[in-house]
Formats: structure tokens, C-alpha cells, sequence
């Protein structure tokens, strides 16, 4: 016999079943013990929710021979049919594929002829909101006075894709998200039966990821359980599959960032990626780790609606102290945007580590909004002081405990000429390859040419190279190195190339430096 997925195999059969729906629930029961029964009725809500289950369960209750507290006995001849699909009395269709004026017509002609047996026709019209203009026009009268045994029950996750005209002729039911000890406490039963065994951290993480979707969660229990078959699943397992990322990680990437420590976030993102991590995912996660830590920040009394441990709450007490409201809404905000991004980003590495280096580069970042970090930094800068000096540096002691720090002085180079400035463009492949790594990398995109006042134009094609090689110790770097290669001072001058223009033959090409012998080297006006 072949495999039968979880949500198939324990898809409730009664209304008892049903988790995290009570009042609709209760309403429909409450329907058929008094014999209300509606003609038409639509049902609303995301995906996993129950929509789909809980319009077959009431076309078995109305059609029951023997219901049971408005429930169906599931024993009798007609819930056996229906629950096996043979029922003529159940008519399912799916309006993605049937959404014509032709396939609303058929229905029109059948709703005529009274059921063979049982007491009502129910048709099911699922993701409804998919039906033409025409369909639902042709449907309207029908939908409006059936015969009276006829019930038409809609389904759509997009309810605001339906036409006024259909909606007043319907009662509306909106299906809401399960919560997270509902999904937990439903998995924990299936669990049970099936006589797995599943850390409790693991469940209450799967049940956090189906996003209030009772389907999602068994599909993703399904998942994880297929993968570790006999064995314990636990929330390191369960992470593996997923390829999701511990919270500790997220506190550890949020420490890095507020202290704009470029080189440790890079490691922590390359060691994200190395693990096989969803980058997409991550971000989505991080920006809920994020929304989190901004509760703690607003209230003291978040405890009920975080759904985290106590050593986790402790820790985004401490780490509220260390950022400020605005900075956390800026941070949201960008990986938020970041998240979609992702998505459909054919580089997603890239995408992520460009916006981690200007969160920790201020000053990279052009926008409004990264004018609080860049003061942040500059009072970082302030509050450490002065550098610490280099080897070259002497200490000269004052009444012999006061140590005093001299710095050697630097002797004055002379300044480099147009034609050493040329030299240098010609010559630059072997001065950038002694570049810091990342630097190196943003300067394969440059071209060079010799600017007005004897210096090096360095033109970038994007406004995220050009700003990354323009920050004061990236573009110090470049002219120290040419100092050290020609002994003489050269003055750099990053540019952007103005949109609208592309390089031109003037400019030196890092990426072709074989040809550089016989170009003639220009100087721009």
C-alpha cells in the first residue's frame, strides 16, 4: 500500500477535529441541530486552515442519517460515500482550472435534478475567487435561489478578489490563523499515535514555521521525521532540514552589527552559507528575531505574547539595552526589504553581505535614514580615542612614570607628476593586488585615468563600488600602497560613472591590462 502524507491521513472527519476554529465550528453545528441551514455560504482565510475540510465535513452533517450533536456519526450508508468519494450528493470543483461561463452553465443544469438519495446537493467550489467575470455573472442567479436542496459552500484565500454582488448573496465565515500551542498541541497528538519520538523544541519550532497553518505543520513534521527515520528528531535535526538558523546565531549576528565589526559578520555569514542555510529563510527569521527584541524594548510584560524560553528572554532583555528604537526599526525595515529581495535574487550571498557591510558602514549608505548610525559611529570613534600607535612609534617617559607616545615623523614625499600618474594607471594591476581582499575584488571594476592637478581618477560603474572604495581608510590604503610602490604622492579622486554614460576607450580596464601597453593614456578635462 503506498504512503499516505500526514495531513491526508489525519484530516478530521467530524467536527470535534477541527483545531483552532471553534466559533464557525460551533455556528454551523448550532445551523444544523435547528435546521437554519443557509443556501450559500463562503469561507475565507489562508492556506492550512480548514476551509476545504470543514465544508466536507458539514455536506456529510447535512446529508447524516443519524448526526450527533450536529456532528456527523460518520457510520451511516451516506457518510461512508461521501467520506469515500461515491457520493453523487458532494460535488467538488476547483475553479482554477473549471473558471468558464461553460463550466458554470453545467452546474446551472444539474442544480435541477434532486438528489438521488440523502436530503441535499453540496457543491464545493474551492479557490472560487479564480472565476471569471462572466462565471460569476452567470452564476448570480443560481447562487441567489437554488432549489432548496441545494447548498453552494466557496472557498478562496483571496476573498477581496470577489465581487460585491457574490458576497451579499453568501454568509461569510473567516477562517483565522491556528496559534502556535494549538498546531503544537495537534502535533503532539499525531505524534503520539504514530509513536515517533520528537523533542518538544523541535515541535513547538515546526509549529512557529507553518505560520498558523495546521496543513503546513504536518507537512513539515512529514518532512523532518522522513528524514531521520528511527531516530529521536530533535531541534538541531529539525534546523538541519529546514535549513534554518539557531536564535543563538541571530543574537551573536545582532552583537556584530551594533558593533560594526565588518569582518566578524562576513565570517558569520559564510559560515551560514557553508552550513547550507536558506539565506531567504534567514533573513525572514532574523527579521522576527528583530520584531521580538523590539517588543521586550517597548514593554516589560511581553513574556505572554513572545513565544520564547526563559534563557532566550533574558537574552533579548540584555541585548534591548544595547540599541536604540530607531536603529531596530531601520534594521527591520531593511530586512524586511531584504527578505523579498532574496527571493527572487539570482546572487542572494552578495545581495546579503552588501547590506550587512553598510549597516556596519554608515557612511556607505547615502539614505536619511543611516544618519543616526553614521553619529553612532563617529561617537564609538570618539569614545575609544585615539588609535593605538603602530611599531614605528616611540614612547618617551616623562619624570620617569608618565609614558608619552611620539610618533616618528613620516618624511615629506614629493608630489607625483602627470607622467608618474600615468605610470601608475599603467601599472595598477600589480599595486591593487595589495589590496585587502575585499578591496581588491571592488577595484577588478574600476578603470583609471589621470585626472586634472596631477591625480588618479578611479571611475566605478555602480553607486555601491564606488562608495565602498570612497570611505576615507579604503582610499587611504590605495595611495599608501602607490606611495610605497613609486616613492612619491599621488592624490586619488573616486568617481561613479554619471548615468546615462558608459566607459569609454580613455579609461584604463583592470580586466584587460595586456592591452595597456600600446594605449595612449589620456587627461580628462
Amino acid at each position: 500500500m503506498s504512503y499516505t502524507a500526514l495531513y491526508r491521513k489525519f484530516r478530521p472527519d467530524e467536527f470535534e477535529d477541527v483545531k483552532g476554529q471553534d466559533a464557525i465550528v460551533k455556528t454551523l453545528k448550532n445551523q444544523i441541530k435547528a435546521e437554519r441551514i443557509g443556501h450559500a455560504y463562503l469561507f475565507c482565510g489562508t492556506r492550512g486552515t480548514g476551509k476545504t475540510t470543514v465544508a466536507k465535513i458539514f455536506a456529510k452533517a447535512v446529508n447524516c442519517e443519524h448526526p450527533v450533536d450536529g456532528s456527523p456519526c460518520g457510520e451511516c450508508a451516506m457518510c461512508k460515500a461521501i467520506a469515500s468519494g461515491a457520493s453523487m450528493n458532494v460535488i467538488e470543483i476547483d475553479a482554477a482550472s473549471n473558471n468558464g461561463v461553460d463550466n458554470i452553465r453545467e452546474i446551472r443544469e444539474e442544480v435541477a435534478y434532486r438528489p438521488t438519495e440523502g436530503r441535499y446537493k453540496v457543491y464545493i467550489i474551492d479557490e472560487v475567487h479564480m472565476l471569471s467575470i462572466g462565471a460569476f455573472n452567470a452564476l448570480l442567479k443560481t447562487l441567489e435561489e437554488p432549489p432548496e436542496y441545494v447548498i453552494f459552500i466557496l472557498a478562496t484565500t483571496e476573498a477581496h478578489k470577489i465581487p460585491i454582488t457574490i458576497l451579499s448573496r453568501c454568509q461569510r465565515y473567516d477562517f483565522k490563523r491556528i496559534s502556535i500551542e494549538t498546531i503544537s498541541a495537534r502535533l503532539r497528538e499525531l505524534i503520539e499515535k504514530e509513536q515517533w519520538d520528537v523533542e518538544e523544541k523541535a515541535v513547538r519550532y515546526i509549529a512557529k514555521m507553518a505560520d498558523g497553518s495546521m496543513r503546513d505543520s504536518l507537512s513539515l513534521l512529514d518532512q523532518c521525521v522522513a528524514f531521520y527515520i528511527g531516530e529521536r528528531l530533535t531541534y538541531d535535526h529539525v534546523l538541519e532540514v529546514l535549513g534554518a538558523v539557531d536564535t543563538e546565531v541571530f543574537s551573536r549576528l545582532l552583537r556584530e552589527l551594533i558593533s560594526m565589526d565588518v569582518h566578524r559578520v562576513i565570517e558569520t555569514v559564510e559560515e551560514l552559507v557553508m552550513q547550507g542555510r536558506e539565506l531567504s529563510q534567514m533573513a525572514s527569521d532574523f527579521t522576527w528575531y528583530l520584531r521580538n527584541l523590539l517588543l521586550v524594548k517597548s514593554s516589560d510584560n511581553m513574556e505572554d505574547v513572545l513565544d520564547v524560553s526563559s534563557e532566550n528572554l533574558a537574552q533579548l532583555k540584555e541585548e534591548a539595552q544595547m540599541i536604540d528604537n530607531d536603529t531596530l526599526i531601520r534594521y527591520i525595515r531593511i530586512f524586511s526589504d531584504l527578505t523579498n529581495q532574496l527571493k527572487y535574487a539570482t546572487q542572494k550571498r552578495v545581495l546579503l553581505e552588501v547590506t550587512m557591510i553598510k549597516l556596519c558602514r554608515p557612511a556607505m549608505d547615502t539614505n536619511q535614514d543611516a544618519l543616526l548610525d553614521r553619529i553612532r559611529a563617529i561617537e564609538k570613534q570618539l569614545e575609544e580615542g585615539l588609535p593605538e600607535v603602530s611599531a614605528r612609534e616611540k614612547i618617551v617617559y616623562v619624570n620617569g612614570d608618565q609614558p608619552q607616545k611620539e610618533k616618528k615623523p613620516k618624511p615629506e614625499l614629493p608630489k607625483a607628476l602627470n607622467e608618474d600618474v600615468k605610470a601608475v594607471a599603467k601599472d595598477f594591476r600589480s599595486i591593487a593586488n595589495n589590496a585587502s581582499p575585499l578591496l581588491r575584488t571592488y577595484l577588478k571594476k574600476a578603470r583609471l585615468s589621470a585626472g586634472e592637478g596631477n591625480r588618479l581618477l578611479i571611475v566605478f560603474p555602480d553607486e555601491v563600488s564606488a562608495s565602498f572604495v570612497a570611505a576615507a581608510e579604503h582610499k587611504a590604503e590605495i595611495e599608501s600602497l602607490i606611495e610605497e610602490k613609486i616613492g612619491k604622492k599621488v592624490e586619488t579622486e573616486i568617481r561613479q560613472l554619471e548615468e546615462g554614460r558608459r566607459f569609454e576607450d580613455n579609461f584604463v580596464d583592470l580586466e584587460n591590462l595586456g592591452d595597456l601597453i600600446h594605449m595612449e593614456i589620456t587627461v580628462e578635462d
